[in-house]
């Protein structure tokens, strides 16, 4: 029933009022909320005692996701009319939409108080309820630092809370903590599209950038949200964490570059007991505390915290050359090879191929007899202490020394001195002991094929080239010359 505009404006107020209500109700059907909106503030503006013209605007209002002017509109609805049914269960709705469940669940009742079988309100109390559940094991979780758990929660709670910006907020903290700062960033982005002085959100944009290691940055977010919320707890400690971190990494590298690496390794100590939760800057710690440690000769330490950076930041490719060195160092080449391949594979690299290749070298080598180690000299031996050494070793091992001995201890004795003139024969021949250092495997060239090789000749020649030969003598256990 359409009235001409002159009818409108010589009718009373309730009558222009009930005009306005119906425009809005043919807006609301066909879907133009924002006209309904118009007509029915109109409605409102000539009639504002009337709780029906509220719970229209409120449903208009709900249908345009702008929740907390609706929830205004069913108060006061309700406030007019308190056997407003219709008023309760918006409000009701408003306040679940918003994440207040025990508020809705009290609107809720209060419907069913008015219409005890009414089926929307007993579905919207049982929301209510699984909502306030989801909360409980949220907060349950997060104190338990299980942030899985609490982002799964929150996006069950969400479904139902779909405005409540508290729930988005701790989803996005717990998004940061878990490193998935992308996707923690676009909530809290999204938050701030509608509320730039959202201090919640702002905390959670710094808290992204502190654990992405861009701390400067991060300390510019808490400030501003500190500024929105001087008593914003989480911003200040997370301020104060920012802060602390950075000066005390930088004391370390300061330390490091002096050469002064207890210190630089007791700083990256104290700097990695600050925040647990900082991920990328804990790894770069331990990576930064495992070149120190390496520089003090603490090699399995620097293992164990490249290991710890590795387990922070799998891609972190600094950490794998680091152990790999170090595994290097301790002559763990396998290991070492494996770390040097990942890193290979990862940053195809002429340097990172040539890492790979000698750690490669090193792994074959340790396979072979290790020369070195049989005599007992390091890799840089001169021919001189090449000489004494096998010279000791022989003279130890020779068989005439264990005639009296078991023949398990004659066989092992026998063995070594055998083992011993090996090693002697490659490391005094300057070309045998070139292509042995450069990888060769000299069984393979023929060296010590056919069973020729006799530890016995090389005694003789040694020894006889030293003012004669030697014999045993058993009363003495001592050898002399003959």
């Amino acid at each position: 029933h359409w009235r001409t505009f002159n009818d409108l404006i010589s009718s009373s107020p309730q009558e222009q009022a009930e005009c306005f209500k119906e425009q809005g109700n043919a807006f609301y059907s066909n879907k133009d909320y924002s006209e309904a909106f118009n007509f029915y503030t109109k409605a409102i503006d000539a009639c504002p005692k009337n709780a029906s013209y509220y719970g229209n605007r409120a449903a208009t209002l709900m249908m345009l996701c702008r929740f907390r002017e609706a929830l205004e509109d069913s108060q006061q609805a309700v406030r007019l009319d308190d056997c407003f049914m219709k008023g309760h269960l918006r409000e009701g709705k408003c306040h679940l939409s918003l994440g207040n469940a025990m508020a809705a669940s009290r609107c809720f009742q209060k419907v069913l108080e008015l219409e005890p079988s009414n089926r929307e309100a007993q579905q919207e109390n049982k929301n209510a309820t699984t909502l306030l559940e989801f909360e409980r094991m949220a907060d349950f979780g997060f104190e338990k630092r299980d942030f899985r758990k609490v982002v799964y929660c929150m996006d069950r709670a969400l479904a139902l809370a779909t405005a409540c910006h508290r729930f988005k907020i701790l989803k996005a903290e717990c998004l940061a903590l878990l490193g998935r700062y992308p996707e923690a960033q676009s909530v809290a982005s999204d938050i701030l599209r509608m509320d730039s002085t959202n201090a919640d959100a702002l905390y959670v944009r710094g808290l992204c950038l502190y654990y992405e290691d861009c701390i400067d940055k991060a300390v510019q977010f808490f400030v501003q949200a500190l500024r929105m919320a001087p008593d914003h707890e989480k911003a200040r400690l997370a301020c104060r964490n920012a802060k602390a971190l950075k000066a005390k990494k930088e004391e370390g590298n300061q330390a490091f570059k002096i050469n002064n690496y207890e210190a630089a390794y007791q700083l990256y100590t104290e700097a990695l007991a600050i925040d647990p939760n900082n991920i990328k800057t804990n790894a770069k710690l331990y990576c930064n505390r495992a070149t120190a440690g390496a520089k003090l000769k603490k090699l399995n330490q620097a293992i164990e915290d490249c290991t710890s950076a590795i387990k922070l930041d799998d891609t972190y490719i600094k950490a794998y050359l680091r152990r790999a060195q170090c595994y290097m160092d301790t002559e763990q080449y396998e290991e070492a090879v494996r770390d040097y391949e990942k890193v290979y594979q990862t940053e195809k690299t002429s340097d990172h191929k040539h890492l790979l290749k000698n750690a490669q070298l090193e792994l074959k080598k340790s396979k072979r007899k290790d020369y070195y180690k049989v005599l007992g000299v390091g890799k840089n031996a001169t021919e001189d202490e090449i000489k004494k050494a096998y010279r000791k070793r022989a003279l130890m091992h020779h068989p005439d020394r264990h005639s009296a001995a078991t023949p398990e201890v004659q066989k092992e004795e026998e063995k070594k001195f055998k083992e011993v003139g090996e090693a002697f024969t490659v490391l005094s021949d300057p070309k045998k002991k070139i292509r042995y250092d450069s990888g060769h495997d000299l069984d393979n060239d023929g060296c010590f094929d056919g069973g020729d090789f006799d530890a016995n000749n090389i005694f003789r020649a040694f020894f006889g080239g030293h003012g004669g030969g030697f014999t045993f003598d058993s009363s003495s256990g001592m050898f002399s010359p003959f």
